[in-house]
């Protein structure tokens, strides 16, 4: 049995961000429940040297949106990276999703071997979609997902694995 790269990526895309949606309406709910400013969530971060949760959630999205823009030949649609508050990162949320609904899996056809090329920082990349997928795309997706999920906990927002899995 085989998987394809649509199916290794879209769907999966799409339900962790719909996962993290769900986190985010229950962090915003518990900064109202215990009377914290909404801002000391958005702006934690777990250390020093590492993002705030509102830029980890920017970049979840950029790569929930790259990688499959990427993998189908598409332009990656740019966003402008200004959001300051809950219902900014859940229409950013919800517009990476409505994205996602728009591709089609004969998009992806041979984008394993297809060669991604990009430019991180700076340093610039060049490898065959698969490599590109589950070698960095689906890795940093899931660092700044998670990391999102561990700020809101370490900050006491009560979120279960359920939660971060989206099954609650």
């Amino acid at each position: 049995m085989t998987i394809s790269m649509y199916e290794a990526s879209v769907p999966v895309f799409s339900a962790r961000l719909k996962a993290l949606s769900n986190a985010l309406s229950v962090a915003e709910q518990n900064a109202l429940d215990r009377k914290i400013d909404p801002q000391v969530f958005l702006t934690s971060r777990l250390a020093p040297d590492m993002y705030a949760l509102t830029r980890q959630v920017q970049i979840a999205t950029d790569h929930a949106k790259g990688a499959p823009s990427r993998l189908a030949g598409r332009e990656v649609p740019k966003y402008e990276d200004n959001e300051a508050s809950f219902a900014d990162l859940q229409a950013r949320i919800a517009k990476t999703i409505d994205l996602l609904a728009t591709f089609s899996a004969a998009e992806f056809d041979g984008s394993d071997d297809r060669m991604i090329e990009l430019k991180l920082g700076q340093r610039e990349f060049s490898m065959a979609g698969m490599q590109y997928l589950l070698h960095l795309a689906m890795p940093n997706f899931y660092f700044h997902l998670t990391t999102a999920y561990d700020i809101l906990r370490h900050n006491g927002v009560p979120l279960s694995k359920a939660i971060f899995m989206g099954s609650r």
